[in-house]
């Protein structure tokens, strides 16, 4: 693992130093680059919790991933600059779907040397959060999303998100993850056939000022103007879609598009 050849992967340019200000330039970089998708799940390609392997698939093969992936490899990378890092296990959704939810979702907490921090720096959640957030209660706007912080009555913490369609979550300890529980999390999530990253492909990946997520056929960019929606009518337009927008060249996923026609069609009554 290379931390030069990361910062070429992400295309991030210029001096580096555990601070705030390459925290935030590191952050923008990845998130604008490396697109959330979870193809390897839909091809029924084992998915690991370990950097070294987000690094061999992130880097030297150009893809994305999703947060065991994506945020395991920047928490590598921020420790090779000098950062604390803490993994921390978070519940996306826990305010619907309870303790079932735990350790669904790998967030980082950051600190810098000079004791600069907590901040929570997440390139994994799928393009809401453009920079890092200080431990506290705020809320800001990260276009198109409204990001915020907020503390729960419990000692858990909240990251939420809105893009206009209401409030997506995740809660969290500020703690030290349980590595045994995030790589069982992370081995049911692409096997149980209820998890909806077995039965939906995603793709995601923001810029500055804009949002582009792919949802089995259903293809939709956020900006401050509002949402556009595509409906993919082909495999061929899938793989199109994924190379122009994602930057994903994964010609294996075309074999997939029965069953996101099928998918499509439980979901919305249309083929």
């Amino acid at each position: 693992m290379q931390l030069q050849a990361y910062l070429a992967r992400i295309g991030y340019r210029g001096d580096y130093r555990p601070d705030i200000h390459t925290l935030r330039g590191l952050l923008r970089a990845h998130v604008c680059t490396v697109p959330f998708e979870n193809l390897d799940v839909q091809l029924k390609r084992t998915v690991t919790t370990a950097p070294e392997d987000a690094y061999d698939k992130i880097v030297n093969r150009r893809r994305g991933g999703w947060c065991y992936e994506q945020n395991g490899l920047f928490g590598w990378a921020l420790g090779q600059i000098g950062f604390e890092v803490t993994r921390v296990a978070a519940a996306v959704k826990r305010n619907e779907l309870g303790d079932a939810a735990r350790a669904n979702h790998l967030a980082l907490l950051v600190s810098g040397p000079d004791g600069a921090g907590p901040f929570l720096a997440d390139v994994g959640f799928g393009g809401g959060l453009f920079e890092p957030l200080l431990l506290a209660e705020q809320e800001a706007w990260h276009e198109p999303f409204r990001v915020g912080l907020r503390p729960l009555d419990d000692g858990h913490w909240q990251f939420r998100e809105d893009a206009g369609d209401g409030e997506f979550s995740y809660d969290f300890l500020a703690e030290a993850a349980c590595e045994g529980a995030l790589a069982r999390k992370c081995e049911r999530l692409q096997t149980d056939p209820e998890s909806t990253f077995v039965l939906n492909l995603v793709a995601q990946i923001r810029a500055p000022d804009r949002h582009t997520a792919l949802r089995g056929r259903v293809l939709t960019q956020r900006d401050a103007s509002g949402e556009v929606v595509r409906i993919l009518d082909s495999p061929e337009q899938l793989l199109q879609t994924l190379s122009s927008r994602f930057g994903l060249d994964v010609p294996a996923i075309a074999n997939c598009w029965p069953k996101i026609l099928t998918r499509h069609e439980q979901l919305f009554g249309v083929k």
